[in-house]
């Protein structure tokens, strides 16, 4: 009970922290949707782009705020071991548990309220038909965040300083998302590349919410929901080798 209150603690804590600096809500919760609403408005007047605004435009809105929480949290990392505020933190009687969980946490709460409000904009904006399976495509979501977020303790691991966490985090990521099947189908890729895309959680990931989306349905992602397990497993038992305090 005494970890668990301080989990609330901490994350309510964090939760203030974070919001107390507009330019990180906005990137993290409003630009997504502005983004969603802009580029579906755009692609909406062009007939070849209406299986991209009705199928993989939603899955590209929360790819989008999934790799924004994981820079966010690497970026964050980075920060607080910076400026001593970890190696702080740890001489609490806080377990590290808690202390890490505190962020996964916040993170997966801020993308909550980011599909939401896409849920909303694509409401009133798109009239076209809805996801079959809305929470099982929210539930998919949430997955890929915490999955990808594995992804981020990894990098906050081996990039130290805040000032090159995000360039580099953005590279890494936003490259593997262009060659994940979201854009094009992987088949189009050389085989090496081909090979690195069937190895990225990323492609996984799009692979889940795009049938998720669809209503496919859980049991036929079996795939990609073992890749994303996989993932966590991976990059939990990594970070929790070479993670640094300080």
């Amino acid at each position: 009970m005494t970890s668990l209150r301080h989990l609330v603690k901490l994350t309510w804590l964090e939760t203030k922290i974070f919001l107390r600096e507009p330019m990180g809500a906005i990137g993290t919760i409003l630009i997504p949707v502005v983004l969603f609403v802009v580029l579906g408005r755009l692609f909406s007047a062009e007939p070849k782009a209406a299986g991209f605004v009705s199928n993989d435009l939603p899955v590209f809105a929360v790819m989008l705020v999934a790799i924004g929480a994981v820079l966010s949290l690497t970026t964050i990392i980075a920060i607080y071991r910076e400026g001593g505020i970890l190696k702080r933190l740890k001489a609490t009687p806080l377990s590290p548990v808690v202390i890490l969980s505190t962020h996964v946490i916040v993170k997966l709460a801020l993308m909550s309220v980011t599909l939401t409000l896409l849920a909303l904009a694509g409401r009133r904006f798109y009239s076209g038909p809805p996801t079959p399976a809305p929470w099982s495509f929210f539930l998919g979501a949430i997955l890929v965040t915490a999955s990808l977020t594995t992804i981020g303790f990894v990098l906050a691991s081996l990039i130290r300083t805040a000032r090159f966490a995000q360039p580099l985090g953005s590279i890494l990521l936003y490259s593997l998302l262009s060659i994940s099947g979201l854009f094009f189908p992987l088949e189009a890729l050389p085989s090496g590349w081909r090979a690195v895309a069937l190895a990225s959680p990323l492609t996984h990931a799009v692979e889940l919410l795009r049938g998720l989306w669809v209503g496919t349905g859980w049991a036929s992602q079996w795939t990609a929901i073992l890749a994303l397990l996989a993932t966590v497993a991976i990059c939990t038992t990594v970070s929790s080798r070479v993670f640094r305090w300080e």
